[in-house]
């Protein structure tokens, strides 16, 4: 797991320049057509398999290379984005399971080979695999915590990787050897973490914990009633979703060396288990089936949605589009009107409760979403179509992800279990 070289995004502050070479005689620069709708299949195509960038994302680097703080995975944004409405979500979808092994049933995994006896061997009709797929790979397997893992980070400028989890600890990852290197003893379940800069911020019940990995600093916030659900940084502000409904905001203080109480946001009934930050906008997703819209500017609510009839998991800012997801079996695509309000333009249905989306780039720089099921699932679709590029399986279900450095991808499941993942330059051929 090399330390350097981030392909990929991080959170919602997933940033890459353009890192793929353009040939000069690829049709004057014009991207593909299907491919943005997620179906080009020629080979090779004559048009540009990546976007142009823009002026900002074509500045260098100090060192020369490209500069990483570009927008990929961009905040959605009121100002004109009713002038490119979305008239390509959900095409191209279908085509059953991507890359599976010919004669087995369809994305039906063996019961057997979950619990490590089955006698069918090659044989079985049903999968022994733990994904479908033929464009990412599974590197490793991380064991060592005894429930769920609720949250993974990596800091910047560290060879560590982090993981929570609901068995009271966090454990450190050396990325070089892939061995567990010390556990540490939160004292509560973790409901979430996340990092920023060298900072790691850790949900626990009626606290926030604060890591410093550079300074070693250990801060602990105190405010929230009940477990931290969801955590997010924007706006020089972290904000914390609680089991009560509120949402706090700390702001640092250099002065001090210490994170002072900013605010505390009203308004949802219930738990806020989803945080998201784009364009000065703070989006808070609740178990009382809503999405609040926050200006940062104001602390204010400015919007609240209802469409969505279960608790809302997710929350996930994709260019100009805000995505969300629900127990309620489906994803929803919101995007703002010309009087600035978001409205639903797209849903998309799932057989099973929707638990967590994340958002990446693949080998090729195309958008990935990740979708996490209740039915032990992953699901990897292309953007904005839809199309599946391929399938996770778990023994229980996924409840934290996370991109790493070169390629590397990271899912977390209800027993523990950290699987580390690899986008394939080259696509592996079909069985």
């Amino acid at each position: 797991m090399e330390a350097t070289g981030r392909n990929g995004n991080k959170r919602m502050h997933q940033r890459l320049g353009p890192s793929q070479a353009v040939a000069p005689d690829r049709a004057n620069n014009k991207v593909c057509y299907h491919w943005r709708a997620g179906r080009c299949n020629r080979h090779p195509c004559p048009f540009l398999h990546s976007e142009m960038p823009t002026p900002q994302q074509q500045s260098a680097a100090p060192d020369g290379g490209v500069a990483k703080r570009n927008l990929v995975w961009k905040n959605p944004s009121n100002a004109g984005a009713a002038s490119a409405p979305p008239s390509k979500w959900g095409k191209g979808r279908g085509g059953g399971a991507v890359g599976r092994p010919p004669g087995k049933a369809p994305d039906r995994l063996c019961n057997y080979f979950l619990a490590g006896n089955c006698t069918y061997g090659e044989k079985c009709r049903f999968l022994h695999s733990w994904f479908v797929g033929d464009s990412f790979s599974l590197l490793t397997s991380l064991q060592g915590h005894q429930k769920a893992v609720s949250g993974i980070a990596l800091p910047s400028g560290s060879d560590k990787l982090y993981s929570g989890s609901k068995d009271e600890s966090v454990r450190v990852w050396d990325c070089q050897s892939g061995q567990c290197v010390g556990v540490i003893n939160v004292g509560g379940e973790v409901g979430c973490m996340i990092s920023e800069g060298p900072w790691i911020f850790i949900g626990v019940p009626n606290a926030v914990k604060a890591w410093n990995m550079q300074t070693a600093t250990d801060l602990n916030l105190d405010g929230p009633i009940g477990q931290v659900y969801s955590l997010v940084v924007g706006n020089e502000l972290l904000f914390a979703g609680t089991q009560d409904g509120r949402i706090l905001a700390w702001k640092f203080s250099a002065m001090g060396n210490c994170f002072e109480p900013a605010a505390s946001l009203m308004g949802h009934q219930l738990s806020v288990v989803s945080l998201v930050v784009g364009a000065m906008r703070l989006y808070s997703g609740s178990m009382d089936n809503t999405i609040r819209v926050w200006d940062l500017a104001t602390l204010q609510c400015i919007q609240t949605l209802t469409d969505h009839t279960s608790v809302v998991m997710s929350v996930l800012c994709w260019d100009q589009f805000l995505l969300s997801c629900s127990l309620d079996k489906t994803i929803k695509v919101w995007v703002a009107t010309e009087s600035g309000n978001l409205e639903a333009t797209y849903t998309h249905n799932e057989e099973h409760g929707v638990l967590s989306l994340f958002g990446m780039l693949d080998a090729q720089v195309k958008p990935i979403l990740l979708c996490s099921c209740n039915d032990n699932s992953v699901h990897l679709y292309d953007l904005p179509s839809f199309s599946e590029r391929g399938k996770i399986f778990s023994k229980e279900e996924v409840r934290a992800m996370q991109v790493g450095p070169g390629g590397l991808f990271f899912t977390g499941d209800a027993t523990g279990e950290l699987k580390v993942w690899n986008w394939l330059t080259n696509e592996m051929p079909h069985s």
